[in-house]
Order: structure tokens, then C-alpha cells, then sequence
């Protein structure tokens, strides 16, 4: 199985940006898909951004779309998430997931999962 550790998570100001990184080891990271994943407090976890084993291939949830892109480097066995114009209701605990298979956006159909970074956008 592969392990995930997330990083890069902070304080920013609203319409600020940061990046996380999510490293990779004990797996073949180029053949998983991977997730980034977000749980505000009281919340449910919530679908942010996926991409395919590849690269290639992307997909982001409704409240993301345009602000936030999804990249990995399979030579570094890592993947990231660049985030833009970050509001307030961005604010949460930010995971990586990875799964071996196609493109998914549910929680449930991620087997491995980071410890999670936490993200404060203030206002």
C-alpha cells in the first residue's frame, strides 16, 4: 500500500493563495489516482479535486472550479494543489487520498488517506 503525507497547509488572508503538496512512498505512485479531500468543522468531507494516475486527466468539485488546480509529479511521487483566490469558506482540514483505479470524487471510493493539513483563510 502506499503512504501519504500532506504538507503546506497555514494561515492566509481572504484572496490569498498556497500550495500543498501531498509526498508519496511504500507504492507504486504512478499507478494510483489521487483526491484532494476537505472537512470544515461540523461538516461533511467534501470532494475538492482528483486527477488520474497520469495527469492527464482532472476533475474539480462545483466550489473550486477556476481558483484551485490539481497537478502531480510522478517522478517525485508527489501531488499538489494550487489554491488562488482562497475565501474564507475554504477553510478546513485538506486531504490526500489515492486509489487504484479511474477517476472518483467520492470519499468512499479512496483507500488511502493522508493525516490531513489544516488551511485558515481569515477575512
Amino acid at each position: 500500500q502506499v503512504q501519504l503525507v500532506e504538507s503546506g497547509g497555514g494561515l492566509v488572508q481572504a484572496g490569498g493563495s498556497l500550495r500543498l503538496s501531498c509526498a508519496a512512498s511504500g507504492g507504486t505512485f504512478s499507478r494510483y489516482a489521487m483526491g484532494w479531500f476537505r472537512q470544515a468543522p461540523g461538516k461533511e468531507r467534501e470532494f475538492v479535486a482528483a486527477i488520474s494516475s497520469s495527469g492527464l486527466g482532472t476533475y474539480y468539485g462545483d466550489s473550486v472550479k477556476g481558483r484551485f488546480t490539481i497537478s502531480r509529479d510522478n517522478a517525485k511521487y508527489t501531488m499538489y494543489l494550487e489554491m488562488n483566490s482562497l475565501k474564507p469558506e475554504d477553510t478546513a482540514v485538506y486531504y490526500c487520498a489515492a486509489q487504484y483505479g479511474s477517476l472518483r470524487a467520492r470519499p468512499s471510493e479512496y483507500a488511502y488517506w493522508g493525516q490531513g493539513t489544516q488551511v485558515t483563510v481569515s477575512s
